[in-house]
């Protein structure tokens, strides 16, 4: 309310937007009251009400839920942006909940400005202390809402809030506001750096691991953007401690994966199992994946010669326990990926060739079964390196 009162006391064209998630009892009543104070003032209100349940952190889904609407609001009218209402006390009690789990984010406190869901994100009033806001909202007669969850001690921005920062001095807060300016402008400097290690999404082994430590923890974190981007620092710490031992390793990281190749390190997305059943040569060499490339066939071990009894044929990702009768005997797909030195990141993804009586008849870079071998072979599947 500040805020809007504020954007109209400066003469700043705007429309309001007013989101209800429908769990608190006065939910309603906020709402009835921003309606009609905008009516009355001819502000444009857009209103977003619909019930909203969210499973796991719900303080985090509601805030993805309200940029979500007013992106959408943003784009579907025309508007230049977003302005937002946090105030310093807000910046402060995020960049005091940041030092006590331990993070290393991607900026200390709140930015003034940031582009969120494709809009940029404005928030003016950084400068402003909480009480400050409330006494201007009771000087210009603007009414108010205080969120009686505010007083829950077991969310810790609200115990931060109580303990910390309510009755914090000025000169405390100026303390916090320089601290915070300096840290900021020390990541962002250790960004700079580190950036220039970074080429097509990758990094260079040997490279990360001469790095000192503050260097490396920052370089994963642009590897791994939004999977790492708020990872505590005990996480941050323990891939990087894996990195520094292991030369072939994949590390999860939500729906990606950290992954090391010997040679380098890059931030991969998990794959899903894939299945590709064809009924002829024809539906073979018209396949089109990201893992693999089919083509006619050319002698040697991505080869294979077929039949009409083999068909169909599955050509699909690998599985635990698949194996292949070669000439000098039965061999393990996964054996064969160790023998060959194959990167973690690269087997679960790995083609192999099953023809209609469930028998691997081929595995790309081993070569075919025992019974599938000519001169002349039908097509041939290559398998995509990273």
């Amino acid at each position: 309310m500040a805020l809007l009162a504020w954007c109209m006391e400066k003469g700043i064209p705007v429309a309001a937007a007013h989101v209800n998630y429908h769990h608190r009892a006065q939910a309603e009543e906020e709402e009835a009251y921003v309606r009609t104070f905008c009516r009355e003032r001819g502000i444009v209100l857009h209103v977003m009400n619909d019930p909203f349940e969210a499973e796991g952190n719900f303080e985090a889904r509601a805030r993805e839920h309200r940029y979500a609407f007013f992106a959408q609001t943003v784009r579907e009218y025309g508007y230049r942006g977003v302005l937002v209402g946090h105030h310093q006390d807000d910046a402060i009690e995020t960049y005091l909940m940041q030092k006590e789990k331990n993070l290393v984010p991607d900026y200390y406190g709140l930015r003034r400005e940031r582009m969120i869901n494709g809009v940029w994100v404005v928030r003016p009033l950084l400068s402003f202390t909480r009480k400050e806001l409330r006494q201007y909202c009771d000087i210009h007669g603007i009414r108010y809402y205080i969120d009686h969850t505010n007083a829950d001690l077991s969310y810790a921005r609200n115990r931060i809030r109580a303990e910390h920062v309510e009755g914090m001095d000025s000169f405390t807060r100026q303390m916090l506001a320089a601290e915070m300016e300096k840290e900021n402008a020390v990541l962002q400097e250790r960004r700079c750096r580190v950036s220039a290690r970074i080429h097509q999404g990758e990094a260079d082994l040997m490279e990360y691991r001469n790095l000192k430590e503050e260097d490396r923890l920052t370089l994963l974190r642009q590897l791994g953007k939004a999977e790492l981007a708020h990872a505590g620092l005990a996480w941050i710490r323990e891939i990087d401690s894996v990195i520094m031992k292991k030369q072939d390793t994949v590390i999860p990281c939500g729906n990606h994966r950290i992954a090391v190749d010997g040679e380098r390190i890059f931030l991969q997305r998990i794959p899903a199992p894939y299945r590709h059943a064809c009924r002829n040569p024809e539906e073979i060499l018209a396949l089109k994946s990201p893992y693999f490339r089919t083509e006619p066939g050319k002698p040697g071990v991505n080869a294979v010669t077929v039949s009409e009894k083999d068909f169909p044929i599955i050509v699909r990702s690998v599985e635990n326990g698949d194996r292949i009768a070669m000439r000098f005997g039965t061999k393990r797909v996964h054996r064969f990926f160790i023998d060959r030195h194959i990167p973690i990141c690269q087997r679960d993804t790995w083609p192999v060739v099953e023809n209609a009586a469930g028998e691997i008849i081929l595995v790309p870079g081993l070569g075919c079964d025992k019974s599938h071998y000519s001169i002349r072979p039908d097509f041939s599947v290559i398998q995509y390196s990273h």
